[in-house]
């Protein structure tokens, strides 16, 4: 699937009221996600009781 592909699907799933900015940011979204999925999978994700621990630390 090409990129450009994916953006289509991407915009297709939003509402048709969705504006220009909705869209930007779904597209965004995506690619965090898929960023974030690539990382995990190369071994460079954090454990989940870590992420917990460094959250609590920007919540004080």
């Amino acid at each position: 699937m090409t990129v450009k592909d994916i953006a289509k699907n991407v915009i297709d799933a939003l509402p048709n009221e969705a504006n220009m900015d909705d869209i930007i940011h779904a597209l965004y979204v995506n690619i965090k996600f898929k960023h974030g999925e690539h990382e995990i999978r190369e071994g460079k994700g954090i454990a989940h009781e870590e992420a917990k621990k460094r959250l609590q630390k920007w919540a004080k």
